[in-house]
């Protein structure tokens, strides 16, 4: 699979999974994991970052560095336009906070002062 041998997902699974589940495009068609890729094909992968748009520029059977792996490909994405950054940025503003896990002892104190014990 080149997308991982790219680095452009982390792992061989991760990246069967998103062909599957049709996150990934080659030259405007639904690729299956075991497609064959030529240089000067363009393909897009929606992940957990956002929708990325490259051209194939080299192949790799292996795994190579991270590095090396970056001249695999050109990345076109567009930028994001100010609109999608502003709305971006107040959806991190307007999430819910993440729970921070096992109160301490200090905040255990507090609870049991607040309820009375």
């Amino acid at each position: 699979m080149w997308l991982d041998v790219a680095c452009v997902l982390p792992t061989r699974s991760q990246a069967k999974l998103a062909c599957e589940g049709g996150k990934v495009d080659v030259n405007g068609e639904r690729a299956r994991a075991h497609r064959r890729i030529r240089a000067g094909d363009r393909i897009g992968v929606t992940a957990p970052g956002g929708r990325r748009e490259l051209v194939v520029r080299g192949l790799a059977e292996r795994s190579i560095p991270r590095r090396e792996a970056r001249a695999l490909y050109e990345d076109v994405t567009p930028p994001p336009s100010a609109e999608q950054l502003e709305v971006s940025r107040l959806d991190r503003m307007l999430a819910p906070r993440r729970d921070e896990g096992r109160p301490d002892k200090r905040e255990r104190r507090e609870r049991r002062k607040r309820k009375g014990w």
